[in-house]
């Protein structure tokens, strides 16, 4: 088996059309035609992670953020960057990205959060081909089968989203019932919930005057990029062990997080 079989494979669940303008997604490091031995399933690629695949057998990483996203000038192991290229070719490991295409899938990223938190009638918060395809685009809106008392919800968000730490401003509905949800940075799509009536909306990296933007209206909740994030290795692992069953395919042990919370 060829690693094209398992890259074609991703790309025809998340075509690299779906991914946006400023992003760098599919093979970004290794042979397509190479032979495949094992892959590793992580969501950030470092250094870190290809000792790990070094050390497990895996030739072929797939992450969900690209090790290169602005484009190396140099290659001379200035940063971790360079240093993890360099130390994925000379020991033959190819790595693959499926970032912002699976974000958009209607069954990607966010859709897995919202199966975590219980969402039901689930649909695309911003579709990206509102005319043609409502099922590819940002973010996940949905529904819980009962609205629950803020508080509670809030606990239980964090429990459920393993998160050491919420950022959320004033809980101005008494009631969730309502959620929006968006895996990594999410602001962007602030404008867009504005208009769907929801309770709350739960993303990540929300600058100081984003909180501002919610308003009265609904309830911003910041669970950090990481951890909304974090889910997205089953995501990736389910998709690959439902339709490959004669090689390894592995999840990554290590958390990438460079974040620490005291």
């Amino acid at each position: 088996m060829k690693i094209k079989e398992i890259t074609n494979y991703l790309e025809e669940i998340a075509p690299l059309s779906y991914q946006e303008k400023y992003d760098n997604c599919g093979l970004i490091v290794g042979d397509k035609d190479a032979d495949l031995k094992a892959v590793l399933i992580t969501l950030d690629c470092t250094e870190a992670i290809v000792d790990e695949a070094i050390d497990t057998g895996c030739n072929l990483i797939v992450a969900h953020h690209p090790v290169i996203f602005t484009g190396l000038k140099k290659l001379n192991g200035s940063n971790y960057i360079e240093r993890t290229v360099i130390r994925a070719i000379r020991n033959n490991i190819a790595i693959y990205a499926i970032h912002t295409n699976l974000d958009n899938l209607h069954n990607g990223v966010s859709a897995k959060i919202a199966d975590r938190l219980g969402l039901i009638n689930c649909k695309i918060l911003a579709p990206k081909y509102e005319e043609c395809n409502s099922n590819v685009g940002s973010g996940i809106v949905g529904e819980l089968a009962e609205s629950v008392e803020s508080k509670t919800f809030m606990e239980r968000l964090k429990t459920t989203m393993k998160t050491d730490c919420v950022r959320y401003t004033s809980l101005v509905r008494s009631t969730i019932r309502k959620v929006a949800v968006c895996g990594g940075s999410g602001s962007f799509l602030l404008s867009n919930v504005k208009t769907l009536g929801v309770d709350i909306y739960i993303s990540a990296d929300f600058k100081y005057h984003d909180f501002f933007d919610a308003d009265t209206n609904f309830i911003i909740a910041d669970i950090g990029h990481y951890e909304s994030e974090q889910f997205t290795k089953d995501l990736i692992y389910d998709l690959l062990t439902k339709n490959f069953t004669k090689f390894a395919i592995r999840l990554s042990k290590v958390n990438t997080n460079p974040i620490k919370y005291l």
